[in-house]
């Protein structure tokens, strides 16, 4: 029996070729260990470089810085006691009428004028008194020729006593009148020097000699005992500067030291001397007084502001340069190497400051490795290397 076979048109006839299959298995394969032999070396890679990281962090941690120390020891340092506060004349007179008053006719001298004592500074007008002063003038002399025809009756009335025309009581009468004759000379002398006295007062002079710091009437004004002060008057042209210290700093002066009084906005420095030291301190400000007496200078005007630099004595401290010295909230410090070679802090008081360096009060020896520099880069307990270096 014949068998036809019969090829569709959907159907699909696949010859597989048996050495190409093996080829593409075998370059999938070498794909698949290239993949993984890029993942190995990617993995590996990073874990090197984290190694090398973690290598060098650890290798950086472990240096030790080294930081440069001065043992300060204890010096002879002067000490400097730094103040502010007004200057004032040292003995500021107000002048004012001492008369009963008037109209000023006459204003001698201005602000600034240099005067001398006695010298008349300005003339109230007199008319009215001199006229009074020219009638009591008059009536002394009035009192004089009285006095004097009293005299010459009680000189002839003893004469006659003698003769027996005058009696006793005669020559009593004439003696009372002539002692009263001569009481009203005195009594009239006397209102004509008070009258004389009174208008002196209306010239108005200068009770020492000194520097006019104000003038405070003008001609025609009419001034009187109320008026107040007319001038302001600095005895010697003096001044002073009344410094403001704390209670700490005004333990350590006293009269006689010396002092530099700089004004606010002049270079001028006058050397002055303390000559008066607050015996109390004020209970509100918790500060002292301290005035320093200082030549006349222009630049020393009174009202205005200074600051004083008293020289104290002398203290033995440890001094150290303005690097050394740091400061916070909770005050000034500074660190130290102790013998382990770790920071510590170390808190100081420190005095005056200048060019030279920094006074320690308290907290130091003198004997300690003082770091001095880079302190804020430092903390307390860090491990360093001391490089001690001389202080000049």
């Amino acid at each position: 029996m014949n068998r036809e076979t019969s090829i569709h048109s959907s159907d699909t006839l696949v010859i597989v070729d048996p050495s190409r299959r093996r080829r593409q298995l075998i370059i999938a394969g070498a794909i698949a260990a290239a993949l993984l032999i890029l993942v190995l070396v990617a993995v590996l890679g990073r874990s090197a470089s984290d190694n090398q990281a973690k290598e060098a962090a650890a290798s950086g941690a472990g240096q030790v810085p080294t930081v440069s120390v001065v043992v300060p020891g204890r010096s002879d340092v002067g000490r400097v006691v730094t103040a502010s506060g007004p200057l004032a004349a040292r003995r500021d007179q107000p002048i004012g009428i001492a008369g009963a008053g008037g109209r000023v006719v006459r204003v001698v001298v201005d602000a600034g004028s240099w005067v001398g004592a006695g010298q008349v500074l300005a003339v109230v007008d007199r008319s009215v008194q001199a006229q009074q002063a020219a009638q009591l003038a008059a009536q002394v002399e009035a009192a004089r020729a009285n006095a004097a025809l009293a005299q010459s009756n009680y000189d002839r009335a003893v004469a006659l006593q003698g003769r027996g025309f005058v009696s006793k009581a005669e020559i009593d009468s004439k003696r009372a009148e002539r002692d009263a004759a001569n009481a009203q000379v005195r009594v009239a002398q006397a209102q004509l020097g008070a009258t004389r006295a009174q208008i002196g007062q209306l010239n108005v002079i200068a009770p020492t000699s000194g520097l006019v710091l104000s003038r405070n009437v003008e001609l025609g004004q009419i001034v009187g005992p109320g008026s107040g002060a007319l001038f302001h008057l600095a005895e010697g042209g003096q001044m002073e500067m009344r410094a403001q210290l704390s209670q700490q700093d005004l333990a350590f002066v006293h009269t006689g030291m010396p002092a530099d009084v700089t004004p606010i906005g002049s270079g001028t420095n006058v050397r002055g001397s303390v000559w008066q030291v607050a015996p109390m301190i004020d209970p509100q400000t918790r500060l002292g007084q301290v005035r320093i007496a200082i030549p006349y200078s222009t630049a020393m005007r009174p009202g205005g502001f200074a600051e004083a630099r008293i020289t104290a004595g002398a203290t033995t401290a440890p001094l150290l340069p303005q690097s050394a010295v740091l400061s916070d909230d909770r005050g000034n410090y500074v660190y130290i190497v102790n013998a382990k070679n770790e920071i510590e802090r170390r808190d100081v008081k420190i005095g005056s400051v200048n060019d030279n360096g920094v006074t320690i009060t308290g907290g130091l020896s003198g004997n300690e490795a003082v770091v001095l520099a880079a302190g804020p880069f430092l903390s307390p307990g860090q491990k360093v290397n001391a490089r001690r270096e001389t202080t000049h």
